[in-house]
C-alpha cells in the first residue's frame, strides 16, 4: 500500500479527504516540526496523530489521561487493521512485558499511556530504546492552571523535551483560551511549534439556556418532547445532585445512570460500559466524567447548574453530536449556582490571581447566559473568533427574547439592598419589594422599610430574573460566606441615574423553544431508506457484542445513514461510504451488501 497521508486515510480509515486543516497539520509533523492543534471536538484531532504515526518509522506515543477509555480507542484502531496498545496501572505484569517487548521489535504503531506511567523511570528508559515517531499530548489543556480540568501531572511533561529533543511534539485540545493556550506551549516547550487554531462552530448544536430555573422537570419534559429514545449526557454540580438526579430520572422510566468520583470502581466501569455501547443510556455525572470519550451519537447534553467557566461549557457540551448530526445542549440554572461556585473558588487552594481569573471567567459565563442576542455568536466571539450573523439554531434565535427598559426596576432593586444593610440574599429581598410578610420580615423589622412592597408591579420570578441579572451585568456581588447581596462601584451610575439598563423579560410561564421535530434518532431518511438503517444498526449490534466494543467502532450512525441513502451493491461501491476502510469492508462488506440486496 502507498503509505502516504491521503492513502492512509482513503483506505484505513475510509475518508476520501481531509477537513479543515489536517493535511497541513499532518505535513508539518511529518517534517519534525511540533505542533499545537486547536480543533473542536468531532474535528477530526485524532486523525492529526495517527497518520503521520503510520507513515513514519517507530511508534507514536499518544498521552492521554483517560486510562477507563485506553481499551475502547485502541480497539477502534485494531478493526482498521492498526498495530495499537496501552500501558497502564489495569494490566497485569505479564501482559505489560508483552506490550514492552513489541515496542522494541518495532510491532506498535500507536502506543496510548497516561502521563503518571508515562513519567515514571522505567517507562522513560524503555522509550529510550525504541523509535519513536512522535510524541501527542491528548487533552492539552490539562497542562494550564488556566484550563477547566488541569491536571498537575500534565505539567511534568515538560520532561519530554528534555529527554527526547528530537522527537516532534504534537499537543492537541478542543477548548483554550489565550492565557491557556500560552501556558500550554510554554510548558511542553512548544516555542517554535507551528500553531492551528480551528473554527469553534459546531452549526449542528442547539444552545438553550432556562435562566429561571426549571429543574429536573423541565428536563424530563426536554427529554420526553426530544430526545425519548436518546443517548444523553446530564451534568450536575454536586455528588448529591448525580444520585438524586438520575434515580428521579430511573423512577420517570428513563436509562439513567450516575457516575462521579467517588462511586465504587466496578461501578463506574460498568455504569461508562453501558453508556459507550447502549444506544439510550442517559449519563448523570459530575464533571469528572466525559473528556476524551469518543461515543459520536450522543444527541444531547444538559446542565443542571452552572458550569464553571465558559471553556467547560464549551467543552461539556461539545460532547454532544459529534456525528455532525443535529444535537441540544440544554442548561437550566438558578442565582444559587452562582454562590456556590464562588464559594468553591474562595475555598480554593489558589492563589490570589487564580481566584481573580476564577471569577472573571465565571462572570464572563453569566453574560453569556443572560445574552439576549445570539448564543453561538457569543460563544465565538469569547474565543477571539468573529461571528456577526445570528446563527438561527439557538433559543434566542428561534424564539427572540423581549427586553425591556429595566433602569427602574434595577433602581427599586439597588436601593432594596442598600436599605437592608446588604445582608440578604436575593429571595428576601424579592419578598421585600413584594411586600410579603413572614416570620423573616418581621423579625428584621422590615415592613417598616421604605421600599417595603413597591415592586408589585413584576412577580416573584420577574424579580429573581431582575436580581440574576444585575448579578451578572456586575452591579451586585455575592458575599460568598453568606449568599448576601452587596453593591458595587458599579451601582452608582445606576442610583444616581447616570445610565440606563435593558432587561431580558422573564417569561410568566415556561416554554419550550421551538425547535424542529426530527425523526427517531434524528435523521432525516425516507421510510424506504430508515428500514434499511434499522436493518443495518441492528446487525451493527450484533457485531458490537461479538466484538465487546461500542456500536460505534464498527460504524457510526452517519456511515449507517449514508448506507441506506446509497445502498451499495459491490465491494467497489462500499469503498465509496465515508467512514468504511478497507479493514472494514472486508470484514463486515459481504453482510452489509446481502442486507441491502434483500431489501
Amino acid at each position: 500500500m502507498n503509505n502516504t497521508p491521503l492513502n492512509i486515510l482513503n483506505n484505513v480509515f475510509g475518508y476520501s479527504q481531509f477537513r479543515h486543516q489536517q493535511a497541513q497539520i499532518i505535513d508539518d509533523v511529518l517534517a519534525g516540526n511540533d505542533v499545537f492543534n486547536l480543533m473542536p471536538t468531532g474535528g477530526g484531532k485524532s486523525l492529526c496523530y495517527q497518520i503521520p504515526s503510520l507513515v513514519l518509522n517507530g511508534v507514536g506515543i499518544v498521552v492521554s489521561p483517560l486510562i477507563a477509555l485506553m481499551q475502547d480507542q485502541v480497539n477502534a484502531l485494531t478493526l482498521l487493521g492498526i498495530k495499537a496498545a496501552f500501558l497502564n496501572s489495569t494490566q497485569d505484569y505479564a501482559t505489560q512485558q508483552t506490550i514492552e517487548q513489541q515496542l522494541i521489535n518495532n510491532d506498535i504503531d500507536i502506543l496510548y499511556v497516561a502521563p503518571e506511567r508515562l513519567l515514571m523511570e522505567k517507562t522513560l528508559s524503555l522509550l529510550e530504546r525504541i523509535n519513536i515517531a512522535l510524541f501527542a499530548i491528548d487533552e492539552a489543556h490539562c497542562v494550564s492552571q488556566w484550563g477547566h480540568d488541569f491536571r498537575p501531572e500534565y505539567q511534568q511533561l515538560s520532561l519530554l523535551r528534555q529527554r527526547f529533543p528530537n522527537v516532534a511534539t504534537i499537543a492537541l485540545t478542543a477548548t483554550a483560551d489565550e492565557r491557556t493556550r500560552e501556558e500550554i506551549i510554554n510548558v511542553l516547550g512548544l516555542t517554535n511549534a507551528q500553531k492551528f487554531v480551528h473554527s469553534f462552530d459546531r452549526p449542528n448544536i442547539q444552545y438553550r439556556i432556562h435562566q429561571n430555573s426549571v429543574g429536573k422537570e423541565g428536563l424530563l419534559r426536554f427529554i420526553n418532547d426530544e430526545h425519548p429514545n436518546d443517548c444523553g449526557i446530564v451534568y450536575c454540580l454536586s455528588r448529591k445532585s448525580v444520585e438524586s438526579t438520575a434515580a428521579w430520572l430511573a423512577s420517570k422510566g428513563k436509562n439513567a445512570l450516575p457516575y462521579h468520583a467517588k462511586l465504587p470502581t466496578t461501578v463506574k466501569e460498568d455504569h461508562l460500559n453501558r453508556f459507550l455501547r447502549e444506544d439510550n443510556v442517559i449519563i448523570v455525572a459530575t464533571i469528572a466524567f466525559g473528556m476524551g470519550i469518543d461515543k459520536p451519537n450522543v444527541r444531547f447534553v444538559a446542565h443542571l447548574n452552572l458550569p464553571k467557566n465558559i471553556e467547560a461549557y464549551y467543552q461539556e457540551t461539545g460532547r454532544a453530536g459529534r456525528d455532525g448530526l443535529p444535537s441540544t445542549a440544554w442548561m437550566s440554572y438558578r442565582m444559587q449556582d452562582v454562590i456556590q461556585l464562588r464559594q468553591m473558588t474562595e475555598s480554593s487552594q489558589g492563589s490570589e490571581l487564580f481566584k481573580q481569573v476564577t471569577q472573571r471567567k465565571l462572570n464572563a459565563l453569566l453574560g453569556y447566559c443572560e445574552v439576549s442576542d445570539c448564543r453561538r455568536k457569543a460563544i465565538l466571539n469569547y474565543f477571539s473568533e468573529d461571528y456577526s450573523a445570528p446563527c438561527g439554531n439557538c433559543d434566542n434565535c428561534l424564539n427572540p427574547p423581549k427586553t425591556f427598559d429595566g433602569t427602574l426596576a434595577a433602581k427599586k432593586a439597588l436601593s432594596t439592598v442598600y436599605r437592608s444593610e446588604q445582608s440578604f440574599g436575593a429571595l428576601h429581598q424579592v419578598d421585600i419589594l413584594l411586600g410579603k410578610t413572614n416570620e423573616k420580615i418581621t423579625r428584621f423589622n422590615h415592613q417598616n422599610l421604605s421600599v417595603f412592597g413597591i415592586g408589585k408591579e413584576h412577580t416573584d420570578k420577574e424579580w429573581q430574573g431582575v436580581f440574576r441579572q444585575l448579578v451578572a451585568m456586575g452591579y451586585l456581588g455575592v458575599d460568598l460566606q453568606y449568599g448576601a447581596l452587596k453593591l458595587t462601584e458599579k451601582s452608582r451610575d445606576i442610583l444616581q441615574d447616570k445610565t440606563q439598563i435593558q432587561f431580558r423579560e422573564i417569561p410568566k410561564t415556561v416554554k419550550q423553544p421551538k425547535t424542529k421535530k426530527a425523526p427517531k434518532q434524528h435523521i432525516d431518511l425516507s421510510t424506504s431508506d430508515n428500514l434499511v438503517f434499522e436493518q443495518l444498526r441492528d446487525l451493527r449490534t450484533t457485531w458490537a457484542k461479538e466484538k465487546g466494543v461500542p456500536a460505534y467502532v464498527i460504524f457510526h450512525d452517519a456511515t449507517l445513514k449514508a448506507l441506506a441513502q446509497k445502498k451499495p451493491t459491490t465491494m467497489d461501491e462500499l469503498k465509496d461510504i465515508s467512514g468504511i476502510g478497507c479493514a472494514k469492508a472486508e470484514r463486515y462488506g459481504a453482510e452489509v451488501v446481502k442486507v441491502i440486496k434483500g431489501l
